[in-house]
């Protein structure tokens, strides 16, 4: 029975950090510590490609490769003719683009990291999600090109940090019982606003284990009755504002924020 981690070897001629993030997921699959990766990034010939395929083709010889460079791809493949076991990560999809709408790829290695006006753009939205994060800085929210408002543990904060990754503006605002909301949620246009609500259920489970972690109890921070009557008042202001509610009960960041993008018109690939 094999000991040793089977080693994965992700071969590119940029960074190779697309090919090793797919080969984390594949392994993923399996029990842990059956795979180890080692990334061989930068490759910049055909013979360079041929040292380091000779060189770490052990027992196994698992090769996962990101090529864009024509050369090598033809020279990784007659490796893999040759008995090296190649998982070509990037060249059927790019073929498969190409051969869908005619298009020829650019073959420009390194493209995906291309520093461009999108990258400072992202910058400067996780900024403005960091600034009016839990309802600071309240009189720059018609800045925002999405405002969340929603109850304590509703998933405001992490899906504002996602959405401002991929570029947007974004504010949240909290929602507290007893306190009145600040005067501004109510002058924004209502198509971007959107009011996160989860289940009594859910937002008590995630509540308690907050508590447990700060060793504290707060009075009805966490009790049934206390967070029905809170949710109920949430709802109320949502109404009043007239935006669009997003469940966020048992569902990833990515799901709650894909809803709130196709919500306006957009979709995930115009942002990346």
């Amino acid at each position: 029975m094999r000991g040793d981690p089977i080693s994965i070897h992700v071969v590119s001629d940029s960074l190779g950090e697309t090919g090793e993030t797919v080969a984390l997921a594949a392994v993923s699959q399996f029990k842990p510590n059956t795979f180890r990766i080692e990334r061989l990034p930068k490759v910049g010939s055909p013979a360079e490609l041929r040292s380091y395929v000779t060189k770490h083709c052990g027992h196994d010889c698992i090769f996962f490769y990101t090529l864009v460079d024509k050369g090598l791809r033809e020279e990784m493949q007659r490796l893999v003719e040759g008995g090296v076991i190649g998982v070509d990560l990037l060249g059927p999809a790019v073929e498969r683009l190409s051969g869908v709408t005619g298009l020829q790829p650019t073959g420009e290695v390194g493209r995906l990291r291309r520093t461009d006006e999108g990258y400072f753009d992202r910058i400067e939205a996780m900024e403005y999600a960091v600034k009016h994060d839990d309802g600071r800085n309240i009189e720059g929210l018609l800045g925002a090109d999405i405002v969340l408002i929603g109850v304590s543990r509703s998933s405001k904060t992490p899906i504002s940090m996602y959405l401002a990754f991929k570029g947007w503006r974004v504010a949240n605002v909290p929602l507290a019982p007893g306190v009145q909301p600040p005067d501004e949620i109510f002058t924004l246009e209502p198509r971007k606003v959107f009011g996160l609500v989860t289940s009594v259920d859910v937002l008590l489970q995630i509540r308690r284990e907050r508590m447990k972690e700060l060793g504290g109890w707060v009075p009805g921070y966490a009790e049934r009755r206390a967070v029905e009557i809170e949710l109920a008042e949430a709802r109320t202001v949502m109404r009043r504002i007239g935006c669009l509610v997003v469940h966020t009960d048992n569902r990833a960041v990515e799901e709650s924020a894909q809803e709130i993008l196709r919500h306006i018109g957009v979709t995930y690939e115009t942002q990346d």
